[in-house]
């Protein structure tokens, strides 16, 4: 590997009211480098990856790209400099087909056969295949992933940033992204790597800055560091790791039986045949890879979509015809995957988002009138109980970084005490510390007579919480084994959709 720099960053500074985001941040990516970025939520992370992409422009300080001055105004300026970014939300149309996305993220795209060569070529040079003509809403999660990934090497990108890129993949998955990493490494492009998952930073990176309230508070060697001191590093403190206790089972306290529900658009998933049950003091581990039914399932269980009363039941009621509402009243509580939009409105403040899904079990309103100290004092407690980093409870939901506003929404669920709570991707995109913290919150739960669903494609969590694992592939779920006797190979391939044969022997 080539120690010459690529990217120098020197004292970047940038400032939101309230609030400090970079603070004179300062390291060097090198040439043909696999540089990982670290920091728990909140830490500056994003809009330092921003400021290199031309999104934000900094206060203060300054960046060398190949020993020149570096200032993109805007993205397009960054990548005519070489700069290629995969973000951790994808950016496509489900309508149209691979070429046509990739061509929409292009200056001046070419025709499109020659396009669509150009796509096969590159894709299958580097281990990531591609069909340009297939219809994007038709990928799974990891090839629309390939669809962005294709997108920035035809670039030719000197720097590579990637923001949890494996996030929604399965183990197979990782592995064969990480080969593609590695060519490109040897081929001289630089990769900024942004990852919660600190195991996949040991075995990738060659160097590591760790961010801490938007300072740079130190730099490792990722493979002679073990995770728990790189997340220790990550928070200032020592790592408390989650604790089980021993608990008994009680009685089914949620039930679906044979239960199939159309796909909600062209795109969605439909469910087929489904059988599930989940008793008091239990967590059932449902993996997954995105876009095989987990959004369209946590809708039934919610009563967003409503079934036939007797295809979901609680306690023994039938449920399957009351919506959102009726259900929170019973204590049976959902978390939805989808932060901004879903589980909570971006423009309201924190106490007004709390209200929505509060307001019944938490008695937030009183004869038709909204009882506002009793929101923001709910607020209030989500904010302390589950360490969330805001100014206050009267702050926009969007004005919270991705991990911190996870924490306000699973606290909001978890404090309502619910006899059933649901959950989608629970930890998805926090930081070690608070994936633990919310690990512990819903062992808590089931250990006090709740019954638990988590949904999830972090296999690392399902095997540390899950009493129980099935696997939801194209709709239909497994039947649930106990985790303990499974492997996290087995359960990948469960995900991919072995399920229906004995797993145990492949």
């Amino acid at each position: 590997m080539s120690t010459s720099a690529l990217l120098t960053l020197d004292g970047l500074t940038k400032a939101y009211p309230g609030v400090v985001a970079n603070d004179k941040v300062s390291f060097v990516i090198g040439t043909g480098e696999v540089h990982a970025l670290l920091g728990e939520n909140g830490a500056g992370k994003s809009t330092l990856v921003k400021m290199i992409y031309g999104l934000v422009k900094p206060d203060s300080g300054q960046m060398t790209l190949r020993g020149q001055p570096f200032e993109p105004a805007e993205p397009r300026q960054a990548r005519a400099d070489g700069i290629a970014m995969v973000f951790q939300h994808f950016s496509l149309f489900d309508a149209l087909n691979v070429a046509e996305n990739i061509a929409l993220g292009m200056e001046t795209p070419p025709p499109m056969r020659d396009l669509a060569a150009r796509i096969r070529e590159v894709s299958e040079a580097y281990g990531l295949p591609l069909d340009p003509y297939r219809t994007v809403g038709a990928l799974s999660a990891g090839e629309r992933q390939r669809v962005e990934i294709i997108r920035c090497l035809l670039q030719d990108p000197k720097l590579l940033i990637m923001d949890e890129p494996t996030s929604v993949l399965t183990p197979q998955e990782v592995e064969i992204l990480f080969e593609t990493l590695r060519k490109l490494k040897s081929e001289g492009t630089s990769i900024l790597y942004i990852s919660h998952k600190l195991e996949e930073i040991r075995a990738l990176c060659d160097h590591a800055t760790i961010l801490r309230l938007g300072r740079n508070v130190g730099e490792c060697i990722p493979a002679e560091t073990s995770a728990r001191d790189m997340a220790e590093l990550m928070v200032g403190t020592a790592l408390k790791t989650p604790e089980r206790s021993d608990r008994e089972f009680g009685a089914v306290a949620l039930a679906i039986s044979d239960l199939s529900v159309p796909a909600p658009s062209a795109f969605g998933t439909a469910l087929q045949g489904l059988q599930l049950s989940v008793r008091r003091g239990e967590i059932l581990g449902i993996g997954g890879v995105a876009g095989n039914g987990q959004d369209e399932l946590l809708s039934v269980l919610s009563g967003e979509v409503t079934t036939p009363r007797e295809a979901v039941m609680f306690d023994g009621r039938a449920i399957g015809h009351m919506g959102p509402t009726a259900r929170r009243a019973l204590g049976v509580l959902t978390a939805p995957e989808e932060r901004l939009g879903h589980a909570a409105a971006p423009d309201m403040s924190l106490t007004e988002n709390a209200l929505l899904t509060g307001s019944v079990r938490e008695g937030l309103d009183r004869r038709g009138f909204l009882r506002w100290g009793a929101a923001r004092s709910f607020a209030e407690a989500i904010i302390t109980s589950f360490d969330v980093r805001t100014p206050g409870p009267e702050n926009a939901a969007r004005s919270l970084s991705g991990g911190n506003l996870q924490k306000f929404v699973i606290g909001r669920e978890v404090l309502q005490r619910p006899e059933v709570l649901v959950v989608n991707q629970p930890t998805w995109g926090v930081d070690a510390a608070a994936a633990a913290a919310i690990r512990q919150a819903l062992l808590d739960l089931a250990a006090g007579g709740a019954a638990v669903i988590c949904i999830s494609q972090d296999l690392d969590e399902l095997m540390e919480i899950s009493d129980n694992f099935a696997a939801l592939n194209e709709g239909t779920l497994s039947p649930p084994r106990p985790t303990t006797a499974l492997t996290v190979e087995e359960i990948g391939l469960m995900m991919g959709g072995a399920h229906g044969m004995e797993v145990a022997h492949v």
